[in-house]
């Protein structure tokens, strides 16, 4: 045995279960509600403006708290913050079950979202330290990857069977024994890790971020109502960058940031940037397509499910893929060529119609975007932590959740802004304003679906050319750790 293999910890692929299962759990539940929510709207009476508040109400929270979530695992441990994250997700999931209006079932989800900030930067963190070795690491990123990927579509498909056959509630539900299995399991197989030296908590940097994101995505929801142009969607939207851009200069200020700006190396912020953008092009796909297949089209919550498998089935065929070539060729060339997938998937999916053949449509766009997207997870779960201290992992670990999530709650107010903006514009042209047809109505939905599909296929295109240009590494520097690429800010 070498003195590598000596030093390497003999419970790290049990660890990484009880990782990839926690992880798993988060990710799945992005998006399971989805499936469930137009049972929950009738239930709850929730009405369609409010559609997209039980997705953002979890995205905003889980993005808002995520990089002091990150900082809290490093300084107090990642193992016991991950354990406390996983049993607060499970409490809020149980009382999301129990909603009895749409307050609650949005608190709930928002408590979702403030656990899940602490367990997911903590996963992270922990594959980074666990595994050493950098051939080992490489897989157990891909691992997570394609769990960050293949959750989504997994929660759609399960969603629709616990909605139809036992009730939307299940949807949150099930997050309680996944977790108490993920809890006992970590228990013995999960090592403590911390850092030591200054762990004071940057609170003002937290306070103007959180509020400031929130105020942004509040304002662009705001628009779907009001328009670009009205005082209630800029009088959040501006505030909202205004405190953003204090959140900057605070953290170029503190002696102990939450958001080290010394993380912004040319390469980590290629990552970063790539995945801020495809999540806000990407995360709308699941909201409308579900209202697509039950609201237009009138399928069962089983058979809306079923339709995403094409996405679940490629996301897991290209990640494995992608993990055996990470080696061999670097992220570059995996991420670029994921993202322009996933940008033609959705481009190709933006000429539905209330009659179109499902499998040149809907199955072969699907599967060409996640046959992209499983690349980019693993990609870019790879390159988010390349070369970064210890004393940081947490905080870059946070970073990469909190671009994802994010953008998704960016990308999900925007897209159903532009979906309601050209519902309205195409019903006023075909001058059924007042009492539309059934069918008109059904038209209407699906040129929004459209209109916004095409809004997260441009988001995907760029993106992609941002990995291109800022992630230029190979294969030769994924086991290096020095700290020579430029540094942004």
């Amino acid at each position: 045995m070498s003195d590598l293999d000596s030093n390497l910890d003999p419970r790290r692929w049990r660890a990484l279960f009880v990782i990839a299962l926690a992880q798993l759990m988060v990710v799945l539940d992005a998006s399971i509600v989805n499936i469930a929510l137009p049972k929950a709207a009738s239930d709850l009476n929730i009405s369609p403006d409010n559609y997209q508040w039980a997705v953002t109400a979890y995205l905003l929270t889980f993005g808002g708290f995520l990089l002091l979530g990150g900082r809290i695992a490093d300084f107090v441990g990642r193992r016991k913050v991950f354990m406390f994250g996983l049993s607060g997700f499970a409490a809020a999931s149980v009382l999301g079950g129990v909603a009895q209006n749409q307050g609650m079932l949005y608190g709930a989800r928002a408590l979702q979202g403030l656990f899940g900030a602490l367990l997911a930067p903590a996963a992270l963190s922990l594959i980074s330290v666990t595994f050493t070795d950098s051939k080992e690491r490489a897989k157990a990123f891909a691992v997570y990857g394609a769990l960050s990927g293949v959750g989504a579509s997994i929660g759609l498909i399960l969603g629709g069977a616990l909605t139809q056959y036992w009730g939307w509630r299940w949807c949150l539900f099930v997050n309680a024994p996944l977790a108490v299995v993920a809890v006992l399991l970590a228990i013995r197989n999960v090592t403590e890790s911390k850092v030591s030296g200054d762990t004071r908590y940057d609170v003002p940097g937290a306070v103007t971020a959180t509020v400031g994101m929130l105020a942004v995505v509040y304002g662009v929801s705001q628009a779907s109502t009001h328009g670009w142009h009205a005082a209630k969607s800029w009088g959040f939207i501006a505030p909202g960058f205004v405190l953003l851009t204090l959140f900057i200069f605070i953290e170029s200020k503190v002696t102990n940031p939450l958001f080290p700006l010394r993380l912004l190396t040319r390469i980590r912020s290629g990552a970063y940037a790539s995945q801020l953008l495809s999540s806000t092009g990407l995360y709308g796909l699941f909201l409308f397509m579900t209202f697509y297949f039950q609201d237009v089209l009138g399928y069962s919550a089983v058979k809306a499910g079923l339709c995403f498998l094409p996405f679940s089935l490629g996301i897991i065929v290209s990640a494995t893929v992608a993990s055996q070539l990470l080696p061999k060729v670097g992220p570059r060339p995996i991420g670029t060529v994921g993202l322009s997938m996933a940008a033609i998937g959705l481009l190709l999916l933006s000429t539905l119609s209330v009659h179109v053949p499902y499998l040149t449509h809907v199955a072969l766009p699907m599967l060409t975007m996640s046959l992209g997207l499983g690349q980019v997870f693993v990609a870019s779960s790879s390159t988010a932590l390349f070369n970064t201290p210890p004393h940081d992992t947490g905080a870059a670990s946070a970073l990469l959740n909190t671009t994802q999530q994010v953008g998704g709650s960016f990308g999900t107010a925007i897209q159903n802004t532009i979906f309601a903006t050209a519902l309205a514009s195409y019903l006023a042209s075909h001058h059924v304003m007042d009492k539309p047809m059934p069918s008109h109505l059904g038209d209407a939905k699906v040129h929004g679906f459209d209109m916004a599909f095409r809004f997260g296929s441009l988001a995907l295109a760029i993106s992609a050319l941002l990995f291109f240009v800022m992630v230029n590494i190979d294969r030769h520097h994924l086991g290096q750790h020095d700290e020579s690429a430029n540094v942004f800010i």
